[in-house]
């Protein structure tokens, strides 16, 4: 950090000396003892290039930056957008639209499309993200899967974080099993996040058992953290939201659920109609965001990637436990404080350096989906958006803290 910045950060942050040498000494080592942010750096030029390829390949223009309104018929912008992102993909198809709200929403729309009553849904690797306990049913929410007739099957992962194959391979003796559900990121356990190798090895190990079975990856967080992605490893479905990795920090809403073609019709016939399906949707004034959003988004990822390495670390110094792995699978970085007070003060620090509301002071609270009561910080340009600088915390043991984004790094 150059003595200008020093100066500017210990003047008007009152960061004390001991903080910002240690945060000189951390950054060096990611930079040149360990060359992580060259590994960051190549990974996000490749997909970069990747990016651009697709767009050029599926003529991009100008006029695919116009929005249409009402039904959405024959919108040539969302249309260009959903051939952009089979390429990057490299899904026989994609449904990218405005109206998914979240990625709980985008995965719902999924498991919904593709699920009827009497058939199994699986949980091969530990419990989903506590949004979607309330879609299956497992806390159990009016219209849930298992409301619906959907049975649900967990196996849990070992003691040491890998999958429990032997488990896996008894819980699919079941043939009414239908589907898997993957979670790429940690969410709120305090398990690993599985890199691109480890879910093919559990999709291949999945359809050496039973190859009927459709496989469905949550790629939340984890979209452009490596070269691949889960669609590329035998992902029958790969879902996630456009506030997070893939929007760039630029797209104001949405989701995408890529795979195989079957499949994603059926995910647009849920979140439409029968018989309207892709057709409809309108893109309103999102494409350009959506676009540009997503030829950004491979610096946003990189950025993101740099922040959680330097927050990791200089947890790690201050006597905190991480979530630190040697291989990156998201963007996510866990912190476990073990109190209350130190949870609130550390989402207290993350609001107070925004760039929006950094005046507000954030406080636990009931949100829809959740068991226990959550702490969000986040200034954020675009509403919940965790591609941005963010933290949020559940209120229980061990009080930890999941930080996330940074669309650039010195902000981070």
């Amino acid at each position: 950090m150059e003595n200008d910045a020093k100066n500017f950060l210990r003047q008007h942050y009152k960061i004390k000396d001991e903080i910002l040498n240690l945060a000189d000494e951390i950054e060096s080592d990611l930079k040149n003892k360990f060359g992580q942010f060259d590994q960051i750096e190549a990974v996000a030029e490749f997909n970069q290039y990747k990016i651009l390829e697709a767009m050029r390949e599926c003529r991009l223009s100008e006029a695919h930056f116009a929005g249409t309104t009402g039904y959405g018929y024959n919108d040539a912008g969302r249309d260009a957008i959903e051939k952009i992102y089979a390429r990057v993909f490299r899904a026989e198809d994609v449904l990218v639209r405005a109206q998914m709200v979240s990625g709980t929403h985008a995965l719902a729309t999924a498991l919904f499309g593709v699920l009827r009553a009497g058939e199994v849904l699986l949980a091969p690797a530990g419990a989903p993200y506590d949004t979607l306990k309330s879609v299956i049913g497992i806390n159990p929410a009016k219209g849930s899967l298992i409301e619906r007739g959907v049975s649900y099957k967990q196996v849990d992962l070992l003691k040491n974080g890998d999958f429990d194959f032997d488990g896996i391979k008894t819980a699919l003796a079941d043939k009414k099993i239908k589907l898997a559900t993957i979670q790429r990121s940690k969410g709120y356990e305090t398990r690993r996040s599985f890199t691109v190798a480890e879910i093919k090895k559990l999709i291949s190990f999945i359809r050496y058992i039973n190859p009927s079975v459709i496989c469905m990856v949550d790629n939340c967080y984890g979209e452009f953290v490596e070269q691949t992605e889960p669609s590329e490893a035998g992902a029958d479905l790969c879902v996630g939201s456009l506030i997070k990795n893939p929007g760039g920090g630029l797209a104001p809403c949405g989701g995408y659920i890529a795979g195989r073609a079957d499949l994603v019709e059926a995910a647009a016939i849920q979140l439409t109609a029968p018989g309207l399906g892709k057709e409809v949707g309108p893109s309103l004034n999102a494409n350009p965001k959506i676009l540009q959003g997503l030829f950004l988004a491979p610096q946003a990822v990189a950025s993101a990637l740099k922040a959680a390495a330097f927050a990791a670390k200089i947890c790690e110094r201050l006597g905190f436990e991480t979530s630190r792995q040697t291989a990156r699978a998201d963007i996510v970085t866990r912190v476990v404080l073990k109190t209350p007070e130190r949870a609130l003060a550390f989402c207290k620090g993350i609001q107070s350096a925004s760039p929006v509301d950094s005046f507000a002071t954030p406080l636990p609270a009931d949100m829809p989906g959740y068991d226990a009561k959550i702490i969000m910080a986040a200034g954020a340009f675009i509403s919940g958006s965790s591609i941005e600088l963010s933290a949020d915390a559940p209120m229980r043991e061990p009080y930890a803290v999941y930080l996330q984004g940074g669309l650039n790094y010195h902000h981070a």
